[in-house]
Protein backbone atom coordinates (compact mmCIF):
# COMPACT_ATOMS: atom_id res chain seq x y z
CA UNK A 1 0.00 0.00 0.00
CA UNK A 2 1.28 3.51 -1.07
CA UNK A 3 2.04 6.50 1.72
CA UNK A 4 0.10 9.14 1.45
CA UNK A 5 1.17 11.77 -1.03
CA UNK A 6 1.45 14.57 1.62
CA UNK A 7 3.88 11.88 3.76
CA UNK A 8 6.03 11.33 0.59
CA UNK A 9 6.48 15.31 0.31
CA UNK A 10 7.39 15.48 3.59
CA UNK A 11 9.74 12.88 3.76
CA UNK A 12 11.12 14.28 0.63
CA UNK A 13 11.40 17.69 1.86
CA UNK A 14 13.08 16.41 5.17
CA UNK A 15 15.73 14.24 3.13
CA UNK A 16 16.11 17.85 1.30
CA UNK A 17 16.54 20.12 4.48
CA UNK A 18 19.26 17.20 5.80
CA UNK A 19 21.65 17.50 2.95
CA UNK A 20 21.59 21.54 2.88
CA UNK A 21 23.91 23.46 5.45
CA UNK A 22 21.45 24.63 7.25
CA UNK A 23 20.32 20.91 7.67
CA UNK A 24 23.59 20.01 8.67
CA UNK A 25 23.73 22.48 11.56
CA UNK A 26 20.50 21.95 12.62
CA UNK A 27 21.91 18.27 13.60
CA UNK A 28 25.65 19.47 14.93
CA UNK A 29 23.04 21.95 17.52
CA UNK A 30 21.70 18.46 18.53
CA UNK A 31 25.28 16.58 19.39
CA UNK A 32 26.25 19.51 21.19
CA UNK A 33 23.19 19.12 23.43
CA UNK A 34 21.34 21.93 22.57
CA UNK A 35 17.60 22.17 20.78
CA UNK A 36 17.58 23.99 17.47
CA UNK A 37 13.94 24.66 17.92
CA UNK A 38 14.65 27.08 20.97
CA UNK A 39 13.65 30.19 19.78
CA UNK A 40 17.17 31.53 19.66
CA UNK A 41 18.36 28.73 18.22
CA UNK A 42 15.21 28.39 15.71
CA UNK A 43 16.74 30.31 12.71
CA UNK A 44 20.45 29.92 13.80
CA UNK A 45 20.74 26.81 11.19
CA UNK A 46 19.72 29.18 8.37
CA UNK A 47 21.92 32.31 9.06
CA UNK A 48 24.91 29.77 9.50
CA UNK A 49 24.25 28.63 5.86
CA UNK A 50 24.19 32.16 4.75
CA UNK A 51 27.58 33.62 6.43
CA UNK A 52 29.61 30.55 5.81
CA UNK A 53 28.11 31.02 1.97
CA UNK A 54 29.93 34.20 2.32
CA UNK A 55 32.49 33.84 3.88
CA UNK A 56 33.44 31.40 1.27
CA UNK A 57 32.36 33.14 -1.91
CA UNK A 58 36.03 33.22 -2.92
CA UNK A 59 35.24 29.73 -4.38
CA UNK A 60 32.94 31.00 -7.11
CA UNK A 61 35.04 33.56 -8.31
CA UNK A 62 38.48 34.11 -10.58
CA UNK A 63 41.06 36.29 -11.24
CA UNK A 64 39.81 36.96 -14.51
CA UNK A 65 36.44 38.00 -13.08
CA UNK A 66 37.85 39.92 -10.10
CA UNK A 67 40.07 41.87 -12.26
CA UNK A 68 37.14 42.84 -14.90
CA UNK A 69 40.06 43.82 -17.69
CA UNK A 70 41.29 46.51 -15.36
CA UNK A 71 44.94 46.14 -16.20
CA UNK A 72 46.85 49.03 -17.90
CA UNK A 73 49.42 50.52 -19.87
CA UNK A 74 51.52 52.61 -18.11
CA UNK A 75 55.12 53.92 -18.84
CA UNK A 76 55.67 54.00 -14.36
CA UNK A 77 58.26 51.72 -13.01
CA UNK A 78 58.35 53.15 -9.08
CA UNK A 79 56.90 50.93 -6.46
CA UNK A 80 52.93 50.14 -5.79
CA UNK A 81 52.17 49.52 -2.72
CA UNK A 82 48.70 49.14 -1.37
CA UNK A 83 48.82 48.84 2.65
CA UNK A 84 46.76 48.26 5.70
CA UNK A 85 43.99 45.69 3.61
CA UNK A 86 41.78 44.31 5.97
CA UNK A 87 40.61 40.66 5.51
CA UNK A 88 38.68 38.04 7.49
CA UNK A 89 39.18 34.37 6.50
CA UNK A 90 38.52 30.98 8.09
CA UNK A 91 41.21 28.56 9.31
CA UNK A 92 40.83 25.51 7.60
CA UNK A 93 42.07 23.53 10.39
CA UNK A 94 39.37 24.54 12.86
CA UNK A 95 36.93 26.69 10.91
CA UNK A 96 37.50 29.39 13.36
CA UNK A 97 38.45 33.11 11.85
CA UNK A 98 41.50 34.64 11.12
CA UNK A 99 41.75 38.18 9.98
CA UNK A 100 44.33 41.07 9.78
CA UNK A 101 45.87 43.18 7.69
CA UNK A 102 47.48 42.91 3.69
CA UNK A 103 50.20 44.77 2.74
CA UNK A 104 50.77 44.16 -1.16
CA UNK A 105 53.32 46.18 -3.33
CA UNK A 106 54.60 45.38 -7.21
CA UNK A 107 56.85 47.12 -9.63
CA UNK A 108 55.73 47.64 -12.99
CA UNK A 109 57.30 46.09 -16.03
CA UNK A 110 54.62 47.56 -18.79
CA UNK A 111 50.85 47.16 -17.02
CA UNK A 112 49.34 48.53 -13.52
CA UNK A 113 46.75 47.07 -11.45
CA UNK A 114 43.49 49.41 -10.83
CA UNK A 115 44.55 49.84 -7.25
CA UNK A 116 40.54 48.91 -5.69
CA UNK A 117 41.32 45.12 -7.73
CA UNK A 118 44.10 44.71 -5.08
CA UNK A 119 42.11 44.60 -2.23
CA UNK A 120 39.72 42.58 -4.24
CA UNK A 121 42.40 39.60 -5.16
CA UNK A 122 43.02 39.91 -0.91
CA UNK A 123 39.17 39.35 -0.49
CA UNK A 124 38.97 36.59 -3.11
CA UNK A 125 41.54 34.24 -1.70
CA UNK A 126 40.99 35.60 1.97
CA UNK A 127 37.10 33.95 1.32
CA UNK A 128 38.16 30.23 1.19
CA UNK A 129 39.18 27.85 3.88
CA UNK A 130 43.04 29.03 4.14
CA UNK A 131 45.97 28.87 5.72
CA UNK A 132 48.09 32.00 6.18
CA UNK A 133 50.99 30.86 4.47
CA UNK A 134 49.17 29.58 1.47
CA UNK A 135 46.58 32.77 1.08
CA UNK A 136 50.06 35.10 1.18
CA UNK A 137 51.72 33.24 -1.74
CA UNK A 138 48.33 33.03 -3.73
CA UNK A 139 48.15 36.73 -4.01
CA UNK A 140 51.94 37.71 -4.87
CA UNK A 141 51.66 35.11 -7.61
CA UNK A 142 48.27 36.03 -9.11
CA UNK A 143 49.48 39.47 -9.06
CA UNK A 144 52.63 37.99 -11.29
CA UNK A 145 50.74 36.07 -13.32
CA UNK A 146 48.43 38.50 -14.30
CA UNK A 147 50.98 41.95 -14.97
CA UNK A 148 54.60 40.24 -14.90
CA UNK A 149 55.77 42.64 -13.04
CA UNK A 150 59.45 42.91 -12.32
CA UNK A 151 58.88 42.00 -8.92
CA UNK A 152 55.72 41.41 -6.57
CA UNK A 153 56.04 41.30 -2.54
CA UNK A 154 53.18 40.55 0.17
CA UNK A 155 52.76 40.51 3.78
CA UNK A 156 49.92 39.16 5.62
CA UNK A 157 49.66 40.41 9.33
CA UNK A 158 46.90 38.19 11.25
CA UNK A 159 45.25 37.12 14.70
CA UNK A 160 43.98 33.86 14.80
CA UNK A 161 40.97 32.66 16.96
CA UNK A 162 42.16 29.02 16.93
CA UNK A 163 45.07 30.00 18.62
CA UNK A 164 43.33 32.45 21.13
CA UNK A 165 40.47 30.85 22.19
CA UNK A 166 41.83 27.36 22.13
CA UNK A 167 44.87 25.49 22.19
CA UNK A 168 47.61 27.86 24.09
CA UNK A 169 44.57 30.30 24.66
CA UNK A 170 47.53 33.06 23.94
CA UNK A 171 45.47 36.71 23.32
CA UNK A 172 48.15 38.85 21.88
CA UNK A 173 49.91 36.91 19.49
CA UNK A 174 50.42 37.43 15.66
CA UNK A 175 51.65 35.95 12.34
CA UNK A 176 53.39 37.47 9.80
CA UNK A 177 54.03 35.86 6.81
CA UNK A 178 55.46 37.35 3.46
CA UNK A 179 56.51 36.39 -0.54
CA UNK A 180 58.58 37.81 -2.24
CA UNK A 181 59.06 37.44 -6.09
CA UNK A 182 61.26 38.64 -8.28
CA UNK A 183 62.84 42.10 -7.63
CA UNK A 184 61.67 41.96 -4.23
CA UNK A 185 63.61 38.72 -3.50
CA UNK A 186 66.52 39.21 -5.61
CA UNK A 187 67.23 43.32 -4.90
CA UNK A 188 67.71 43.85 -0.94
CA UNK A 189 67.55 47.69 -1.76
CA UNK A 190 63.70 46.85 -3.11
CA UNK A 191 63.01 44.51 -0.14
CA UNK A 192 63.86 47.20 2.25
CA UNK A 193 61.92 49.82 0.75
CA UNK A 194 58.72 47.92 0.82
CA UNK A 195 59.22 46.64 4.22
CA UNK A 196 60.10 50.40 5.59
CA UNK A 197 56.71 51.80 3.40
CA UNK A 198 54.76 48.93 5.57
CA UNK A 199 56.20 49.84 8.99
CA UNK A 200 55.63 53.98 8.43
CA UNK A 201 52.25 54.95 10.76
CA UNK A 202 50.24 57.29 8.69
CA UNK A 203 50.65 60.78 9.98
Amino acid sequence: MNKPTEEILLNDRKDLDARTIAGHMREIIKIIGEDPNREGLRKTPERFEKALKYLTSGYHLNLDHVLNGATFSVAYDEMVIVKDIEFFSLCEHHLLPFFGKAHVAYLPEKRVLGLSKIARVVNMFARRLQIQERMTSQIAQSIEEKIAPQGVGVIIEARHLCMQMRGVEKQHGQAVTSAMLGAFRHNKQTRDEFLALVRRKNS
